[in-house]
């Protein structure tokens, strides 16, 4: 799949979360493991279903694995398939890891001697791609959050990383059990997203004929609460978009985050 296939779907993740867009995810094997020293294998995929791999694979440029210790660990295994990409982790360390996939891009259309055109890709290219006469350019930035997180024997903290929009655990993301509440916040650059809209939505959508999607909305402090009403994999989603951008050309900014949590009986 081109870069331009890729950002692409990242804009109509961006611009929708109804029951027939593209969900981005990422799937862990597990998300609790005994001790350090085990592996967990991840799956990562573009769909219509959760957690089902019937579209395009996830790409993996931007894949981070940060350690509870703060280092970053690499992939082992990476490969790409057709409707799939998967890598492997060694969890050396006792905690929890945050694994993410991360997109930042940059959508420009403008005129070039009276043609219409378009572009799309990475911050950093942009000075070199749009040309000197471009008229009416207008720039749009994207940033895309896709993670999960999976612990090694105890817990550990997660923290903030205080950049686009992303969610902070305050019930730990693997310590999650069917009807029992969860509370989380969601910031937007280290500060509250109040009044954010956040869909969530049970794995399995093809083996049933309805959604079941829980919507809650953030309180001033960017909280929400969800009580699972079910043990199993859920998808959380969020969009955002403001005018705090980070190329002086963007009038606009749109941020989106996908998570994946495991939710265990009772």
């Amino acid at each position: 799949m081109s870069r331009c296939v890729s950002l692409a779907l990242l804009l109509a993740t961006c611009l929708a979360t109804s029951a027939h867009a593209h969900r981005l995810w990422l799937l862990p094997s597990a998300t609790v493991l005994s001790a350090p020293g085990d592996w967990v294998t991840v799956d990562a995929a573009v769909s219509n279903e959760l957690f089902y791999f019937n579209h395009v694979p996830l790409r993996l440029d931007n894949l981070s694995i940060t350690s509870p210790s703060g280092s970053k660990i690499a992939p082992q295994n990476m490969s790409t398939g057709k409707f799939r990409s998967t890598f492997d982790a060694e969890l050396s360390e006792a905690g929890t890891y945050r694994i993410a996939v991360v997109n930042d891009a940059l959508i420009a259309s403008y005129k070039e001697n009276g043609t219409v055109k378009r572009w799309r890709g990475r911050p950093e290219d942009f000075a070199r791609q749009i040309p000197a006469n471009a008229t009416e350019l207008r720039v749009v930035e994207m940033s895309n959050r896709i993670e999960t997180f999976v612990t090694a024997g105890k817990p550990s903290e997660i923290l903030a990383v205080g950049k686009g929009l992303e969610l902070v655990p305050i019930t730990h993301p693997t310590d999650l059990f069917a009807q029992e509440p969860a509370r989380f916040r969601f910031l937007i650059d280290g500060e509250p997203a109040a009044g954010l809209e956040v869909s969530i939505i049970p794995g399995g959508i093809r083996y049933r004929d309805r959604l079941e999607e829980i919507r809650v909305t953030t309180d001033a402090e960017g909280d929400f609460t969800v009580t699972w009403p079910n043990p199993g994999m859920y998808w959380i989603n969020a969009s955002a978009q403001d005018d705090r951008t980070g190329n002086r050309q963007a009038s606009e900014r749109r941020l989106n985050y996908s998570g994946t949590f495991e939710v265990m009986a009772p």
